[in-house]
């Protein structure tokens, strides 16, 4: 079992930037895939980011390639979300994900067991 707390959300304006934290309970943090989704109201659930237990495979939605940056310190069962040149669109809902690996399915919701509460990103024009 793997409990998720995300932080760092909050309202920005346009071009701003924010950084996402998610801390994680349990011992085997560091074996699993860590994943960002987002949900925008009346939108599903959507893939933005993911990495693999080492840090060494990062996935990236086409829409935040070279704007997002996906880390995680296993040190401190923590993954980040680095968010620069923030739009207006990506005002959303913002969840962190985790599961104990990671697959070519890895942009579908369903296929990560464990989400945290989520935080909210505003971002103002």
């Amino acid at each position: 079992q793997v409990r998720l707390v995300e932080s760092g959300g909050g309202l920005v304006q346009a071009g701003g930037s924010l950084r996402l934290s998610c801390a994680a309970s349990g011992r085997t943090f560091s074996v699993y895939a860590m994943g960002w989704f987002r949900q925008a109201p009346g939108n599903e659930r959507e893939f933005v980011s993911a990495i693999n237990w080492s840090g060494g495979n990062t996935y990236y939605a086409d829409s935040v390639k070279g704007r997002f940056t996906i880390s995680r310190d296993n040190a401190k069962n923590t993954v980040y979300l680095q968010m620069n040149s923030l739009k207006p669109e990506v005002t959303a809902v913002y969840y962190c994900a985790a599961s104990p690996d990671i697959d070519a399915n890895y942009y579908y919701p369903r296929r990560w067991p464990y989400w945290g509460q989520g935080t909210q990103v505003t971002v103002s024009s």
